[in-house]
């Protein structure tokens, strides 16, 4: 049995059974008790003397006789009470007393013959109260150290005076010895019922902070913050582990910082890397517009005045492909400073599909917008937008006519969003993926290789990653982000 709550419930269910065992011991100790053995004792004797009388009355020839026979009354009380043991007893009447005595049973070391002086009043009484009611009598005389008792039954026929008496004595100093056992049996059954009581209240108010602690850990799984700041509970055993798990805690935020920290700074040096290795392909991608720009400019100076406005076009053209590749690499050099907000995620989504729509029509390129998410999230709308318009534009680029483009939403775990750029297209080449999300690494005669890398640059600041999955036919971009609901 390992868990605590098993051992717990277990060696309180010993408890209440040292209970129940105790309570079987008393009510043993009760039937064995004062009031038991008194009660015991006058059934004897009421027993007894009852036996008697009828031996008596199956005896006798002349039960109404006034001179009774002594010899046949000694005999009788022999055979009643030497089954009755601790008991004595004999036969009364009025005119001639004591007729008769017996006390088979007696433990001395002679036999007894005479009836007991000091409790002859009381026998007498009996008897005669007997005698003259014609009805049994029994008498409990109670002192401190012992408990006397005496009963009476008639004889034979009414009219005859005569009468059986049987008496027997218990212990008083035993049975206060007995009552004291039962005190402290009781006392100790009330300790272990306390004792069980308040086991049952720790066990409760244990399990009641162990029930809140597991509680708060999992709200703050479900809001994704994987280390929560636990409350103290009140109890020293438990509030060392939770100061213990609070100090992990700021360590392991710190850590987490520092690793931010780093992957910044190592984002950083990727773009300053990437700025290195893209320093010809800039040169080049610079050098053939300017080349271009002169030869028309040259050209257009040698040339009739109205030939010189399509050159005039041809260079504003360069210019804006100039211009469009400055901005996109001062993007991808510099650091992504992300602006969280909430976000209605279906309205989002479908201002991506809008936004790449007439070029898809352009191309006779179907798109198509799949996701079962709530309602709102939490990310930088405007990056992110960025990003995925690239992956859509990719995609529609390498979409055949009459292809399909497919942007689908999922959420493989509560932790994570998969946003979803698929086309059936012909897929990218196999050389190029080793580099596909280096800058000027690209597969179009007219693209820059930039727009990947922006939207790699986009999911690394949002904690993510940006994930070539090649499929048959066509490709699939994954942008997977670390995700929470607003």
């Amino acid at each position: 049995m390992k868990s605590l709550r098993g051992q717990l419930v277990f060696f309180w269910m010993l408890l209440f059974g040292m209970c129940a065992a105790l309570a079987v011991v008393m009510l043993t100790l009760y039937r064995s008790s004062a009031g038991a053995q008194v009660a015991a004792g006058r059934a004897a004797t009421e027993q007894s003397c009852r036996a008697i009388a009828a031996r008596y009355a199956r005896s006798a020839a002349a039960p109404s006789s006034a001179q009774p026979q002594v010899d046949l009354l000694q005999v009788l009380l022999q055979l009643v009470l030497i089954e009755a043991p601790h008991v004595e007893g004999g036969v009364w009447q009025a005119a001639g007393g004591q007729l008769a005595y017996a006390y088979p049973t007696y433990e001395g070391s002679g036999v007894k013959r005479d009836v007991p002086v000091a409790e002859q009043p009381l026998i007498a009484e009996m008897a005669q109260l007997a005698a003259r009611t014609r009805q049994p009598q029994t008498d409990v005389v109670r002192g401190s150290r012992e408990a006397l008792i005496v009963s009476a039954c008639p004889l034979a026929a009414p009219g005859n005076d005569l009468a059986a008496w049987t008496m027997t004595r218990t212990s008083s100093g035993a049975l206060a010895a007995q009552d004291s056992l039962r005190t402290g049996l009781s006392v100790l059954l009330a300790l272990v019922l306390a004792s069980g009581l308040w086991l049952g209240f720790i066990l409760r108010r244990g399990l009641r902070h162990v029930q809140r602690l597991e509680t708060r850990l999992a709200q703050a799984d479900a809001d994704g913050d994987a280390m929560p700041e636990l409350p103290r509970t009140g109890v020293h055993e438990l509030d060392r582990i939770v100061d213990g798990f609070n100090r992990y805690r700021l360590r392991f935020e710190e850590a987490r910082m520092n690793v931010r920290a780093a992957a910044q700074q190592h984002s950083r040096d990727q773009r300053l890397a990437a700025l290195g290795r893209m320093t010809g392909g800039i040169a080049h991608e610079i050098r053939n517009p300017i080349a271009t720009m002169r030869l028309k400019a040259e050209n257009a100076l040698a040339a009739a005045p109205e030939r010189q406005g399509q050159a005039l076009q041809v260079i504003v053209g360069q210019i804006d492909r100039l211009d469009g590749l400055v901005q996109s690499l001062l993007a991808l050099v510099q650091p992504v400073a992300l602006a969280p907000a909430e976000v209605a995620l279906h309205r989002w989504l479908e201002e991506r599909v809008a936004a790449v729509a007439p070029k898809a029509a352009a191309g006779g390129v179907q798109i198509s917008l799949h996701h079962d998410l709530p309602a709102s999230a939490v990310f930088d709308p405007v990056h992110l937008a960025r990003a995925v318009d690239n992956l859509l534009d990719n995609a529609v680029r390498h979409a055949p006519r009459g292809g399909h483009v497919v942007l689908a939403v999922v959420q493989p775990d509560a932790r994570m969003l998969l946003i979803r750029v698929d086309d059936d297209g012909p897929g990218v080449p196999e050389p190029l993926q080793a580099s596909l999300f280096e800058p000027f690494a690209t597969g179009r005669a007219d693209g820059t290789g930039l727009g990947l890398a922006l939207a790699r640059e986009v999911a690394l600041a949002h904690g993510g990653e940006l994930h070539h999955v090649p499929m048959q036919p066509g490709t699939r971009f994954e942008l997977e982000l670390p995700w929470r609901t607003s």
